[in-house]
């Protein structure tokens, strides 16, 4: 039942892509939601615990709560291996979830307005479809246990998000996708490579044994590190191999930023963890203070850069440069409190940055621009859309009891904790990026909600735009309640998790 729960987790949406695409407009979108939706109560329902242990054994690093295990292509000795545990579980999840939300939110966008979330070719359905499409790759990406089958599911997600971005997106939506995906592209040639030299040197792509037994001489995990460690830094997206994401954020619908956001940049980050990590330890302990420089860098780089923005969306972009260093940084620790501010910071900037981008999507449906100059004043022409910027934005900017404060906290002790006059300097680094994110949301706030009304925002008063709509609160109504949640119970996250991050902390340690 387990094993049947687990592929069903790809196969739903898989099928439900499909479904979308070939049945007429409406049935498709109905077809596509509802199978988002079941697909996200089989992501729920993967919750367990793992096999128990033999006596006396020590924590492997993967030691799934299900698993399935079968011959896919035999002569090569690769397998179709997937499995779940307290790393993965939160992001099969998140990723499941904010699908399900972008769905629902994409029917009503398709039925209520003509505008270029409804779409150009075909209205919601084949976005519907595509959204699908791009959640069985970043699904597939977090339940993989073969290094060959991960690859597989990480270049999935490429066609379809250029195809949101693409034909849904802004003015310059051909120069952002292209963009896209010559960065990806790269990042993906740097990731084959660095799994080729692993599985041929190791003898195997499966991630259970690499992580519990590396194989690897120290030569050739530093080779294949530079490799993995580079790849999967285009999508985290660390400094300087960012400079494709406010582009593609800028222009890409509002559901094709959520996603693009809330879950396919962590892609990188959890593959920087389990696999980077996790399959070269050595390499990892020579390279992570230049992986730590990196982050913290990406830190000052997305925060300056957020105070020069004039544009809603791109301000939102670059936070996520900044807010993903964090992680970054907690995993070039190499410790496991570290890992686990890693682990806590994916799913809360998946939670925050999700819901600001379905904010800045709707704000500027309504008020037909996303320049900060002409949307002062929102505060007393919509209060209710105010309201829930402020608290999206008060929670990306780290507030203690909101979702945003564990990770970044996490990352600057762990820093510091290291010792060093380096990680000291990096802690202190990183926690002059977070007084930066303070600084740039209170500006956003400053120059969107309060003063007088702006022509494009007065012209609101009285009107439905004013008020927010049903599906809106549907679809945002989740991501506040959890971003208040994992705030408050933050051992939600890391308790689950906590086992198989201890065990790759002691994998990695010296």
């Amino acid at each position: 039942m387990n094993e049947a729960m687990l592929v069903a987790t790809l196969a739903v949406p898989a099928a439900g892509a499909v479904c979308a695409a070939v049945l007429p407009e409406r049935a498709g979108r109905l077809a596509g939601a509802f199978a988002a939706l079941v697909a996200l109560g089989f992501a729920i329902g993967l919750y367990g615990r793992p096999p128990a242990l033999p006596a006396g054994a020590a924590e492997p690093p993967i030691r799934p709560w299900h698993e399935v295990d079968v011959a896919w292509v035999p002569a090569f000795d690769l397998r179709f291996h997937l499995g779940v545990d307290g790393v993965s579980y939160p992001l099969v999840v998140l990723t499941a979830l904010l699908t399900a939300l972008c769905a629902i939110y994409t029917i009503w966008r398709a039925g209520a307005t003509s505008g270029r979330d409804a779409g150009p070719v075909g209205g919601g359905r084949l976005m519907i479809a595509l959204l699908l499409a791009v959640e069985v790759g970043i699904n597939g990406v977090f339940l993989s246990l073969d290094l060959v089958l991960f690859f597989v599911f990480f270049e999935i997600v490429l066609l379809p998000m250029y195809a949101i971005i693409a034909a849904w997106g802004g003015p310059d939506r051909r120069r952002a996708a292209h963009k896209f995906v010559l960065y990806t592209l790269f990042g993906s040639v740097l990731l084959l490579v660095g799994v080729i030299l692993v599985v041929v040197n190791a003898g195997t792509a499966d991630l259970v044994a690499l992580t519990e037994h590396p194989g690897l001489t120290r030569n050739m995990q530093l080779a294949a590190f530079v490799f993995l460690a580079l790849g999967l830094a285009v999508k985290s997206p660390l400094w300087p191999l960012h400079t494709w994401l406010p582009d593609a954020h800028t222009e890409a619908p509002t559901v094709g930023s959520v996603i693009l956001a809330g879950v396919l940049l962590k892609m990188g980050t959890y593959g920087l963890l389990r696999i980077a990590v996790g399959v070269a330890p050595e390499a990892a302990r020579t390279f992570a203070p230049a992986l730590g420089i990196l982050a913290a860098t990406a830190i000052i780089v997305g925060g300056l850069a957020c105070l020069a923005q004039t544009e809603l969306k791109r301000l939102i972009a670059y936070s996520s440069v900044g807010h993903m260093g964090f992680v970054v940084l907690g995993i070039a620790t190499l410790t496991a409190t570290g890992f686990q501010a890693a682990v806590i910071g994916n799913v809360a900037h998946g939670l925050i940055t999700g819901l600001l981008f379905f904010l800045a999507g709707a704000i500027k449906d309504r008020a037909h621009t996303g320049q900060l100059a002409d949307l002062g004043g929102l505060r007393e022409t919509a209060p209710g859309l105010s309201g829930v910027l402020g608290f999206a934005a008060i929670a990306s900017l780290g507030l203690p009891g909101l979702a945003g404060f564990w990770g970044e906290a996490f990352a600057v002790f762990a820093a510091i904790d290291k010792g060093g006059a380096l990680w000291i300097t990096l802690g202190a680094v990183a926690a002059v990026g977070a007084a930066l994110a303070a600084a740039y949301f209170l500006r956003l706030l400053r120059r969107v909600t309060h003063g007088a009304a702006t022509p494009a925002v007065a012209a609101l008063a009285g009107t439905a735009d004013a008020r927010i709509a049903r599906v809106e609160l549907v679809a945002w109504g989740p991501l506040m309640v959890l971003t208040l949640l994992v705030g408050l119970l933050p051992a939600l996250i890391i308790g689950i998790a906590a086992d198989p991050i201890s065990a790759l902390a002691q994998v990695v340690a010296p």
